[in-house]
């Protein structure tokens, strides 16, 4: 199949703004819980009219400090509910919020104010402060500032008290659907960022159509669901807005650290995650258990669910790999549930490929995971599985109201109701971006199946040919690997060169615990432990697992682990997390060329270095 359209569910009404999804929400169910706020050890809920109420009040203020209709004003942040507070108050006083990564540097929030031509800045923390008055005064736009930790909600709430009901429902009230909401910005893994203009029909019409693509997610009785992934970056601000249609409880997690515990106490129905989050929550129930010396248990366990998985697909599930998951669930699997809180029936994942064996695992947990595909030129999803249909190692079909192609060449484009309308202040790269028939040209590549499920198979640009004229997607390889406990980071290389090599980074977490269930050291530097044995023992065996995917051509047959993390701040991963390949590529040549020697003849040998 080289095209699959999925029809929109719910017409687009265009004088609808997102302001209307919440007034909706109002007007339907007032007492309906849309927030709970952390409270000690619990948390304190937060009604539809309650939110409602803060959001006027806020935007009063906003409307007081002299915002107007359309300004641009940028917000820094972490995940908190403070973040979607601020984003309805932006939106009812008529302004335009411009999100900006809270990891930004100075440079980068410099660009972002200047091209986005900000008229404020609204900051959560000193820090957060302090990056920003490093370049405030080479912004000539900025005029006003304020910072959440200083009180400033509350002495926007208060200045406000003068502006009237009417003056707050005149300002929500003039956008139409194709206006802009916001402005995003890339998160600059090919080049500097581009400002992606999403109009409020990409998100209302989204919002409205997913909702009823996924009902069973987000409109079961007591949904909820706890944000840990940042709000700036488009696939959890969609998430916050739809939460509002949809009436769906949330709570906020900015700190990874607390996650857990987070999870225990809010008890959510959903999860939003990065596959990262699901490779980190495994790898750490089987070193526990390892420290337990129950190893072998939970390793068996999870073979068993992950057979029982693939038993599902196939239609029939012996009796004897029946009664030995029934026996696991009890033992093994429960305690996990409660763990993600004990509710979780689905996650919604996204930005990365799942590998096949934690999908089949956490289906069996009792965990559906729904990944999807979108980029915040598409408002985030394009695609996702279905809960009553999901594949695993697909991102699902189109959701209604979008058609997915694939070109000639494998890339895949789309055309839809989440697509962006342009880059701000960058009409070249937003013609070079859209086929002459009005498709979106994604970058990636993938294919369709014969039901319009898409699989997502590498980035055109990132596509290695070797010496031998052999093409590699270096996902198909890194994904499988990295899911291993004490790799951080994998990254293929070998373009025009006689092989496929990688270069590995160590997870900094994982290590200390599997060292030390490793009968090691655990406060091994990872200097120290990129040339242990035992280690480079482990990344072998990773890499050799992660070889079963591809053909030989493809496999990997050299690597060197580097002593080091990927970092947002040594410019070698994207906000999201995502790798920086070409700074990486760049920074590390040496190891590179290393790897290969000045005889481009190298033995093609499995060797470490």
């Amino acid at each position: 199949m080289k095209q699959s359209e999925t029809p929109i569910l719910i017409p687009a009404i265009p004088a609808d703004n997102i302001t209307d999804l919440l007034e909706q929400r109002v007007a339907k169910t007032p007492d309906r819980i849309l927030f709970a706020l952390p409270e000690g050890d619990g948390w304190r809920d937060l009604s539809a009219t309650d939110f409602h109420r803060d959001v006027i009040a806020l935007a009063k203020g906003f409307a007081a400090a002299g915002i107007a209709p359309g300004d641009r004003v940028a917000f820094m942040c972490t995940t908190r509910f403070e973040w979607t507070l601020v984003d309805f108050a932006l939106l009812y006083a008529g302004a335009v919020m411009v999100p900006v990564y809270e990891t930004s540097s100075p440079m980068q929030i410099h660009w972002i104010l200047e091209d986005s031509g900000a008229r404020a800045m609204m900051t959560e923390t000193a820090d957060h402060a302090k990056r920003f008055e490093e370049v405030r005064g080479d912004v000539a736009s900025i005029e006003l500032a304020w910072r959440l930790d200083t009180g400033a909600l509350a002495e926007l709430r208060t200045s406000g008290a003068g502006i009237a009901d009417e003056e707050i429902e005149r300002r929500r009230s003039i956008a139409v659907g194709s206006d802009m909401a916001t402005i995003i910005y890339t998160s600059g893994s090919t080049g500097r960022p581009k400002g992606c203009v999403l109009t409020h029909s990409n998100f209302v019409d989204l919002s409205r159509n997913s909702a009823a693509a996924l009902d069973e997610v987000v409109q079961e009785p007591g949904a909820s669901t706890l944000l840990f992934v940042t709000l700036a970056h488009v696939f959890a601000r969609f998430i916050s807005i739809l939460a509002v249609h949809s009436g769906v409880r949330v709570g906020h997690q900015g700190d990874t650290s607390k996650l857990l515990p987070a999870l225990g106490s809010f008890n959510p129905s959903f999860l939003l995650a990065v596959p990262r989050v699901f490779e980190k929550v495994y790898n750490s129930a089987e070193q526990s258990t390892e420290a337990e010396g129950k190893g072998n248990i939970f390793r068996k366990a999870a073979k068993v669910a992950v057979a029982h998985s693939e038993a599902l697909d196939a239609g029939k599930v012996p009796f004897m790999l029946g009664l030995q998951f029934k026996i696991f669930d009890k033992l093994v699997y429960a305690k996990l549930r409660q763990k993600l809180g004990g509710r979780v029936k689905y996650a919604v994942s996204g930005s990365a490929p799942l590998s096949h064996y934690l999908g089949h695992f956490y289906r069996s947990l009792g965990v559906k995971i729904l990944e999807g595909y979108g980029l915040t030129e598409t408002t985030a999803p394009v695609t996702v599985n279905l809960p009553n249909k999901f594949k695993i190692g697909t991102v699902g079909p189109a959701l209604p109201g979008h058609t997915v192609r694939i070109a000639e060449d494998g890339e895949i484009q789309v055309k839809g109701i989440d697509v962006f309308k342009e880059y701000w202040n960058n009409p070249a790269a937003t013609k070079e971006t859209f086929t002459e028939d009005g498709f979106f040209a994604t970058g990636d590549l993938g294919s369709l199946d014969a039901d319009g499920y898409l699989t997502i198979t590498g980035r055109k640009k990132e596509i290695i040919v070797t010496a031998g004229g052999k093409n590699v997607a270096p996902a198909a390889l890194e994904d499988p690997i990295r899911s291993n406990t004490i790799i951080g980071q994998v990254v293929v290389v070998g373009d025009q060169k006689p092989f496929i090599s990688a270069l590995i980074t160590l997870d900094p977490e994982m290590l200390p615990v599997w060292l030390n269930n490793a009968g090691e050291d655990p406060t091994m530097s990872l200097s120290e432990a990129a040339s242990h044995p035992k280690v480079l023992a482990e990344v072998q065996s990773a890499i050799d697992a992660g070889n079963r995917y591809v053909s030989r051509a493809e496999s990997i047959r050299k690597f060197v682990i580097l002593p080091l993390e990927f970092t947002e701040d040594n410019g070698h991963l994207t906000p999201k997390m995502s790798i920086r390949r070409a700074n990486i590529l760049r920074d590390f040549s040496s190891e590179i060329a290393e790897l290969y020697g000045d005889n481009p003849q190298t033995e093609l040998t499995n060797v470490s270095s």
